[in-house]
């Protein structure tokens, strides 16, 4: 029986095309498994074509005033906005987080869209003084070319704009490959820049996967920066091909993320921030809390209360505005946190949840129990991304333990701790290790006029979303202006040359 799913094409210069005879795939819902959308299985060959429509179209794009450049992001904004509630539903559909949640996101991508918008009347450079006289000493940014963009499923509209809405304001063209697993929400993202009005060819779309779509992406010579977020292992195998080109890449990968809970701080907060940290998303997110560290004095009361809230914590349809927690986005997401559930239940206490959810509608979906372990440091569950609703609560005896602790782990995302001392909350921002900070907040919740990205396995220095994100997509030019009409030589000893 034929899939009742829409059919989506390649966007290539301007054009939505399905090559005839292609192979084709589905994403699915991870609450029904039903299909949401089809899509082409892309080649190596589509790649090129891709790739060359955004050659042929980068030069008239880099060409038009940035401002010009913004004002069609604001119109892609407009929209969105116009579209919010339709696309934050599909988001909620084909990945899974509840529809709170997903127009969270959808106003996330607006909100980034908006603020790149404001970036094509900056663009700054800097001037600096010479060191002769007649002389002027500038800097300013220049577009890099073609980029491709490689987005994650769990933030299948959100990343997608971080990286689009940068490179095009910056005067790339760009070729965009979602997560096959919501590309369908790429897809409409791509409907509404080509409605708002960006030139055909200055973005594209190819679907398929990694192995054929984003290793031909990668590795071809006309590219000139890639713009990754996802696992660290895939991430280290995109660098390497990336690098044998001489390519920019820049890789946002996993976490281990902690909240440090004191024995001095406000535990009604911290209680909702660890809920909210730890299991929004499904615990889906490369921010998600997955350690809670807490201080000897509270850690038995403070565990005691987080296991009662969460037995009144629905787990259910994500479309349905009570549901808490929705699945887990596939079946391969699933088979993994349960493997690592797994692996807790041998080397570690589980207090609550630990298994998949069964019966009624269950059965259609992949719904797992919130779940939580007490562990000690050093364990696996303890050290290794699980990126799912999974816990690990481990007890300390102070501030120093605590830091220790939270920095021990390969990864160097988000963190948070909560205090009401002021001096050390302060020595916190200094002495965790990780590209984000919170206090007397959970790990999630990044705003877009800060970057965004971490230390160590995290990533490989770069950073997204703020002022930032523009250093990921243009390259900078040194100028030098001389006005004396004669023969300058810089740092030349005038008495030696004589």
């Amino acid at each position: 029986m034929p899939s009742r799913a829409p059919s989506y094409g390649l966007f290539i210069g301007g054009k939505w095309v399905a090559p005839t005879g292609a192979k084709r795939f589905e994403s699915v819902n991870p609450s029904t498994r039903e299909p949401v959308g089809s899509f082409v299985q892309g080649t190596a060959a589509d790649v090129g074509r891709s790739v060359g429509a955004a050659e042929q179209a980068f030069r008239g794009w880099k060409e038009t005033p940035a401002p010009k450049r913004g004002e069609i992001l604001l119109e892609v904004a407009r929209l969105m906005k116009r579209r919010k509630d339709d696309l934050g539903r599909l988001v909620s559909t084909e990945m899974g987080k509840v529809i709170s949640e997903g127009l969270g996101e959808v106003q996330e991508s607006i909100d980034f869209i908006e603020y790149m918008a404001g970036e094509g009347r900056r663009l700054f450079g800097e001037t600096v003084p010479s060191e002769l006289r007649s002389k002027f000493c500038l800097t300013v940014r220049q577009a890099k070319g073609v980029v491709v963009c490689i987005s994650p499923w769990n933030f299948p509209t959100a990343i997608p704009n971080w990286k689009i809405a940068a490179a095009l304001i910056t005067g790339n063209s760009v070729v965009f490959k979602p997560a096959s697993a919501t590309a369908r929400c790429g897809a409409e993202v791509v409907k509404i820049y080509e409605e708002g009005g960006v030139p055909p060819g200055v973005l594209n779309f190819v679907t398929g996967s990694g192995g054929v779509v984003g290793n031909a992406l990668i590795e071809d010579p006309r590219v000139r920066t890639v713009s990754f977020t996802g696992g660290v292992e895939t991430g280290r195998e995109v660098y390497v091909r990336g690098a044998k080109g001489l390519k920019m890449v820049h890789l946002e990968l996993g976490g281990k993320n902690p909240v440090i809970v004191m024995d001095d701080a406000d535990l009604d907060l911290a209680l909702d921030g660890v809920l909210f940290g730890a299991f929004g998303t499904a615990g889906q997110r490369c921010t998600a809390t997955s350690r809670l560290i807490v201080q000897a004095k509270v850690y038995d009361g403070f565990l005691r209360r987080l296991t009662e809230r969460l037995e009144d914590f629905p787990v259910g349809d994500p479309l349905d505005p009570k549901t808490a927690m929705g699945p887990v986005a596939s079946a391969d997401q699933e088979k993994k946190i349960l493997e690592y559930i797994a692996i807790g239940k041998k080397e570690a206490k589980l207090r609550v949840g630990g298994e998949k959810l069964t019966g009624g509608a269950y059965d259609r979906g992949y719904f797992l129990e919130p779940t939580i372990f007490e562990t000690k440091h050093g364990s696996r569950i303890s050290k290794e991304e699980i990126f799912g609703p999974v816990l690990s609560v481990i007890r300390v005896a102070d501030y120093a333990e605590a830091v220790r602790v939270a920095n021990d782990v390969e990864y160097g995302l988000s963190s948070a701790i909560y205090t009401r001392d002021v001096n050390r909350a302060f020595r916190a921002i200094d002495d965790l290790e990780a590209g984000i900070t919170y206090i007397n907040a959970p790990t999630i919740g990044a705003e877009v006029q800060l970057p965004f990205g971490g230390v160590k396995n995290t990533g490989n220095g770069g950073r997204e979303a703020g002022s930032a994100a523009i250093e990921e997509f243009t390259e900078i030019k040194s100028v030098f202006v001389d006005f004396s009409s004669k023969l300058q030589k810089a740092q030349i000893d005038s008495e030696t040359a004589a």
